[in-house]
């Protein structure tokens, strides 16, 4: 017997062969790949290190995550895309050859009273729809002068902006009017621009502009509704696996788990399996969600607890305690579960605790 916990196989291969993908697809414009939420589930210092030969830049969303980045030996800029949000942050950065999106007037008057050791790079937000941070268009002129005016900023400064509906191509509408309010405001009047997330990416060429933000994509996850990241050549980057610690056999009419909510209609052999809701697995999923068993596809029975779920195995099943237990990657993608569970993949991956223990190949 030899069984054990929830393992995530991180394939750093795979990422890199994705962000050549999202390169490929924009190939006059740099690409600044997203890590940020421990990249994405995956290991931020492990993923940003694999690709810093081939990312021009790196982003995360909070400031400790940027300081892990720089204190793990990252290199390259890394821009903050929730900015700074005091004073010491500030000046750090300007240590340290962060980039800032200023997003609010809080900022930017911050900015404006802080004398700096030396100039930071500056991203401008755009609100051009998604309407959750940023300066609306009509504020741009005034945002940009008070910046040209500031010596402790690099000079011209650059301009961002997101999508809100970028991940729905069937509905292009909303976006090319994104598109059209940041070139308004921000043609001529900056150095760089960025738009595009990885819907954007894929979606929207007309709006790579100088650099693109791969996210969720780097790890082998399409931003696309019904679609799993291998219909646009990506490669699942995360094999999160665990065992079978216990087989049991089991009368149709019985429950099984918390609150009874699944009883057999059957004769069959339940298999419990080491992860839960501590490991980062959904409470949520539902019985009839898939799991991989020794290759075949089962489904849980049954409710997730913290530390165990039960599986299905069926009547005529030769599983044993310490076999393999898929749960997304190999042969079953992230996105097919998270839509058992009524969620995204994105959340999937990102939710994982740090029980779990990381692996990394290539």
């Amino acid at each position: 017997m030899d069984a054990r916990g929830a393992v995530a196989r991180i394939s750093l291969e795979a990422i890199r062969h994705n962000l050549k993908v999202a390169k490929q697809h924009a190939p006059d414009a740099r690409a600044i790949a997203v890590v940020k939420a421990n990249a994405y589930g995956h290991g931020d210092l492990a993923v940003a290190a694999a690709l810093e030969q081939d990312a021009d830049m790196f982003a995360v969303a909070r400031f400790e995550e940027a300081q892990r980045l720089r204190a793990g030996g990252i290199q390259l800029p890394i821009l903050l895309l929730e900015g700074f949000f005091n004073i010491d942050q500030l000046h750090y950065a300007a240590r340290h050859n962060f980039h800032l999106c200023v997003h609010s007037h809080e900022q930017l008057a911050a900015l404006e009273r802080t004398p700096l050791a030396a100039p930071v790079t500056i991203w401008v937000k755009i609100d051009s729809g998604m309407h959750r941070v940023g300066f609306l268009p009509e504020e741009a002129d005034a945002v940009f002068a008070r910046l040209s005016r500031l010596s402790q900023v690099v000079q011209p400064v650059n301009a961002m902006t997101h999508f809100a509906r970028a991940d729905e191509p069937d509905n292009r509408g909303a976006t090319d009017e994104q598109i059209a309010r940041f070139k308004a405001v921000t043609e001529g009047r900056v150095k760089h621009t960025a738009l595009c997330n990885s819907a954007g990416v894929l979606a929207f060429p007309d709006a790579h502009a100088d650099f693109i933000r791969p996210g969720v994509m780097l790890y082998g996850i399409t931003p696309f509704g019904e679609q799993q990241g291998t219909d646009v050549g990506l490669r699942p980057a995360m094999n999160f696996t665990t065992t079978l610690i216990a087989v049991r056999e089991h009368k149709a009419g019985e429950p099984v788990g918390y609150a009874g909510s699944w009883v057999s209609p059957r004769d069959t052999r339940i298999g419990v399996i080491a992860v839960g809701y501590g490991d980062g697995y959904p409470r949520m999923a539902p019985a009839g969600t898939p799991v991989l068993v020794n290759g075949r596809r089962v489904t849980l029975a049954g409710r997730v607890s913290m530390d165990m779920a039960t599986v299905d195995l069926g009547p005529d099943a030769t599983d044993k305690v310490g076999d393999e237990v898929i749960l997304w990657g190999d042969g079953l993608a992230a996105e097919e579960v998270a839509r058992h569970v009524g969620t995204i993949a994105y959340e999937l991956v990102t939710r994982m605790t740090a029980r779990p223990r990381l692996e990394y190949t290539d």
